[in-house]
C-alpha cells in the first residue's frame, strides 16, 4: 500500500482551496448586481445598529458630555444596582411583562385565525374586501389611533360610554383607570395589526399542497377536520418561527403608543421600561442610568430568544438556527 507524501497532500489541499476560491470569485463576478443591492442594507445595519453599540459603555460610566465617552469615570455596575434597588423597578418590569404577555396571548393567535378564515372564503370579491378592510388599520399612525380611542372612550361624549349608559350602566373612565390600560392597549393593537400580520400566514397557506385537502375530503374529513389536520400542520413551521421572534422582543413594548395613552391617572399600569428610559435619559439627562436600563432590557430579550429557540429546536426541530 503506497502512502502519498506529505508535500503532495499539502499541494493538493492548496489546489482545492484555490479552486474553491476561484469558483466563489466567479460567482461574485457573475452576480455582482445582487451584491450591490445588498450594500444599502448592510450599510444601514452597520451605521445604525452596530456602530452605536460603541456607546453601550456609558452604562458602566458616569457619562459627562463635556468629557466624552472615553473621558468619563468608570463606575461598573452602579447604575444597574441603582435601578434594581429603586422603588419603581419591580412595578416597571411587571408592567412591561404584563403588556407583552397579554399581547402575545391574545394578539399572536388572532392573525392565524383571521388567515384561516380568509382562506376558507370562496367568493374572490368578498375575500378581497375582507383583506382590504382588515389591512387598512395597519396604516394608521399611533397618534391617530390613540386619538380615535380617546374620542370613542370619552366618559361623557364617547360612543362607547353612551352605549353603556343606554344599556343602564355607569360611564367608565377608560383612560383614567389603571386596570383598563392593558386591555385597551392589547385590543387596539389586535385591531390595528392582525390583518397585516395575517399576510405571512396567507402566503404559507398558499404553499400547502391542494392534494392534501382532496385526500382529506375523500377520507370523509369535514371542514373543521381539514383545518385541524391539514391547514394547521402546514402553518406550524411559520407559527413556530414567528413565535420565537415574538418571544425575543417580549421586553420591548412600543414606546410611542404607550406614551400617548399614558397620563397621571393610569401611570401605575402604563409606566414601562421604554417610557421610563425616555423620561430618565432625555428629560432628566441621566444618560448612563437610562443606558443601563436599556441594556438590561436588551440582554433579557437576547436570553429569551436563545432559550425559546433552543426549546423549539429540541421539541419541533424548527428553529431560527
Amino acid at each position: 500500500m503506497s502512502v502519498m507524501p506529505a508535500s503532495d497532500v499539502t499541494s493538493n489541499s492548496a489546489r482545492k482551496m484555490l479552486s474553491a476560491r476561484g469558483r466563489a470569485w466567479k460567482g461574485y463576478r457573475k452576480n455582482w448586481q445582487l451584491y450591490v443591492l445588498i450594500l444599502p442594507v448592510l450599510a444601514y445595519f452597520l451605521i445604525f445598529h452596530y456602530a452605536p453599540m460603541y456607546g453601550l459603555q456609558i452604562a458602566f460610566k458616569d457619562f459627562i458630555a463635556s468629557k466624552g465617552i472615553t473621558g468619563s469615570e468608570w463606575v461598573g455596575l452602579k447604575h444597574f444596582k441603582q435601578f434594581f434597588t429603586s422603588y419603581y423597578a419591580t412595578r416597571i418590569i411587571f408592567n412591561t411583562l404584563g403588556v407583552s404577555v397579554m399581547q402575545l396571548i391574545i394578539g399572536f393567535p388572532m392573525p392565524i385565525i383571521l388567515a384561516i378564515m380568509i382562506n376558507e372564503l370562496r367568493g374572490s370579491k368578498f375575500k378581497k374586501v375582507v383583506q382590504t378592510v382588515t389591512y387598512a388599520p395597519h396604516f394608521l399612525s399611533s397618534v391617530v389611533l390613540v386619538g380615535m380611542m380617546v374620542t370613542f372612550a370619552h366618559p361623557r361624549t364617547g360612543i362607547v360610554n353612551k352605549a353603556i349608559t343606554w344599556l343602564g350602566g355607569q360611564p367608565i373612565s377608560f383612560f383614567g383607570e389603571p386596570d383598563w390600560f392593558i386591555p385597551l392597549y392589547v385590543l387596539s393593537d389586535v385591531w390595528q395589526n392582525m390583518g397585516w400580520a395575517s399576510i405571512i400566514y396567507l402566503a404559507a397557506l398558499a404553499g400547502i399542497d391542494p392534494q392534501q385537502y382532496e385526500a382529506a375530503i375523500i377520507d370523509g374529513a369535514g371542514k373543521f377536520q381539514r383545518i385541524l389536520y391539514v391547514t394547521l400542520p402546514g402553518l406550524l413551521p411559520t407559527i413556530i418561527i414567528l413565535l420565537i421572534l415574538n418571544s425575543g422582543k417580549i421586553m420591548s413594548v412600543g414606546f410611542e403608543k404607550v406614551f400617548l395613552m399614558q397620563n397621571d391617572l393610569n401611570l401605575d399600569a402604563s409606566e414601562i421600561i421604554s417610557t421610563y428610559v425616555y423620561k430618565k435619559g432625555l428629560l432628566n439627562a441621566q444618560y448612563s442610568f437610562s443606558a443601563a436600563v436599556g441594556l438590561f432590557n436588551s440582554v433579557i430579550n437576547f436570553i429569551l430568544l436563545i432559550i425559546v429557540n433552543g426549546v423549539s429546536r429540541k421539541v419541533s426541530e424548527t428553529s431560527l438556527w
